[in-house]
């Protein structure tokens, strides 16, 4: 809390002056987060980043599953996926339960590289969402996608207001 802030309840006109210091701060904390050497040459966009960091917190994931996580269609998926594939970063085995299926692994020798890149951020996630109640937790998550979908309905594609 910085000394010129309230103690005690927001009002909703001090709350967005909070967040409309805060927020550029934090997008700009994650821009700054170095891409690996080993992987700087892919050119990996947000949607690659969401990609991997669940494939690393989760584990093998089948194309659906990544694409109800990353809440797009699968073939968006399939070719994040083909796309790394072919780069080496990602691996696709046959579902050993349905051979039609396939699971989406990270590549053994991006596997270190990827997750000393990534962790920190989950787990930066982890630490202040931990104390929290369940409940809050929720609307934590809630409010940011509620202000995620206010914000593209007010911009245009050219980022002016709308």
């Amino acid at each position: 809390m910085s000394s010129d802030e309230p103690a005690g309840p927001f009002t909703t006109d001090e709350a967005v002056h909070a967040l409309l210091l805060l927020m550029p701060r934090i997008v700009g904390k994650a821009k700054r987060m170095p891409v690996p050497a080993e992987l700087r040459e892919f050119a990996l966009g947000p949607r690659h980043l969401s990609l991997l960091s669940f494939v690393l917190l989760d584990g093998p994931l089948t194309i659906n599953q990544l694409a109800r996580r990353l809440e797009v269609a699968p073939t968006t998926v399939s070719l994040l996926v083909s796309e790394l594939s072919r780069k080496d970063v990602l691996d696709r085995h046959e579902d050993p339960a349905d051979r039609r299926r396939k699971i989406v692994s990270i590549a053994e020798a991006y596997r270190a590289v990827i997750a000393d890149w990534l962790a920190p951020g989950a787990d930066s996630w982890r630490e202040v969402l931990e104390p929290l109640e369940p409940q809050l937790r929720r609307v934590v998550v809630e409010v940011l996608r509620a202000y995620e979908r206010t914000v593209e309905q007010r911009t245009s594609p050219d980022g002016r207001r709308a």
